[in-house]
């Protein structure tokens, strides 16, 4: 039987030069790729939390029962439920959060607070076909979350201003 000393299996091994000269310098071009990838994502993020929030800014406690049933959100009765309030807080600073961090930039934060406000402005001043507002003066959950999901990305824009330094 053969045995192997501690010095002849050392130099078996391969030695760490060895791999820092196979290791591969990432391609420069991925900087840019990811920046702009983070802003789209963000945006269509921006587009898909503020479409659920307009249709959940309308649920009400019969809605639970009534949904299940096949029937539209808002045709239940019962008073409103402000779920939409703090998904819209959560949500936007979430995606402030993450424009932000993906991009390096504070810019990027723009573009989806102006989608998402932009959304919510064009859902309070339209009429359907029948007349009523997507989100109507009387409804004070449509109003509320407006207001708390605009504020979200102001105060994560504040606090960027107020570190001086990126997340």
């Amino acid at each position: 039987m053969k045995t192997e000393s501690a010095a002849e299996v050392q130099s078996q091994e391969p030695s760490p030069e060895t791999y820092e000269e196979r290791a591969r310098q990432p391609w420069a071009g991925w900087e840019p790729v990811i920046r702009v990838a983070g802003v789209v994502v963000a945006v269509v993020a921006a587009l898909v939390t503020g479409l659920l929030e307009i249709f959940l800014s309308t649920l009400r406690a019969g809605d639970v029962v009534s949904v299940w049933s096949g029937d539209a959100i808002g045709s239940g009765g019962g008073p409103l439920l402000w779920l939409a309030v703090p998904l819209s807080a959560a949500f936007n600073w979430a995606i402030a959060w993450f424009a932000v961090t993906t991009t390096r930039r504070r810019w990027s934060l723009a573009p989806p607070w102006a989608l998402w406000t932009l959304l919510m402005l064009f859902a309070a001043g339209v009429r359907t076909s029948e007349g009523d507002y997507l989100l109507g003066g009387e409804n004070w959950v449509a109003l509320v979350t407006i207001l708390v999901g605009s504020l979200a990305y102001a105060v994560y824009s504040y606090r960027l201003i107020l570190k001086r330094t990126l997340p």
